[in-house]
């Protein structure tokens, strides 16, 4: 019997790196450079237990500021591949990038052919069916792990378990209290946290 494929898909902001906070202009967003690359806590020892438990290693994210005229599509590109090259030189490796530019609204300046509804922006499992088809990977083997809610309904939507990432000592956040469809499968405040309560704790 042919053994199932499964993936780990990450989502990119505040689940592998942290926001970009600027004092100096007040900006607080997501990085749109790679000198802006921060990874979090635990975020690569994380990816590494996934790997080496045989999951293959995917990131499935929005990146919606080209339609909203923020930075452009070559901006989000070269920072996606600075990443996919920092997160190798420390062992894991991503073997696709799923990537939603769209935005139903759009913004000044932006690029109108990424403006309206589409299939693949977060909540919906766009992203997330598309990554198991490119890897040739079984739903029910596989997890989708994010930040926000949208991730655990876009995983669960395509069929996949659903991990949540999020600080407990924020309980006013807490998107456990919301129930389903947003209530993930696992949780924890950082990805070295998801593996140990997906995989079962590392051993020394």
């Amino acid at each position: 019997m042919t053994p199932m494929t499964s993936v780990a898909i990450f989502d990119r902001d505040g689940t592998i790196i942290d926001v970009v906070r600027d004092e100096e202009t007040g900006f607080v967003g997501v990085a749109f450079h790679p000198r802006q690359l921060r990874l979090l806590k635990d975020a690569v020892a994380g990816m590494r237990r996934f790997q080496e438990a045989g999951f293959k290693i995917a990131m499935a994210t929005n990146q919606p500021a080209p339609a909203k005229g923020q930075f452009s599509r070559a901006a989000v590109e070269a920072t996606n591949r600075a990443l996919v090259e920092l997160l190798a030189e420390q062992g894991v490796r991503v073997e696709h990038v799923a990537v939603c530019m769209h935005h139903p609204d759009g913004g000044e300046g932006g690029d109108p052919s990424l403006v309206g509804p589409c299939a693949c922006r977060k909540p919906k499992p766009g992203l997330v069916t598309d990554t198991l088809a490119a890897l040739g990977a079984d739903a029910a083997a596989s997890w989708m792990i994010g930040d926000s809610p949208g991730d655990v309904t876009a995983g669960r939507a395509a069929g996949v378990k659903a991990a949540l990432v999020f600080d407990t000592k924020r309980c006013e956040l807490c998107p456990l209290r919301g129930g389903a469809p947003g209530t993930p499968d696992a949780s924890g405040p950082t990805l070295l946290a998801i593996a140990n309560a997906v995989l079962g704790p590392s051993q020394p």
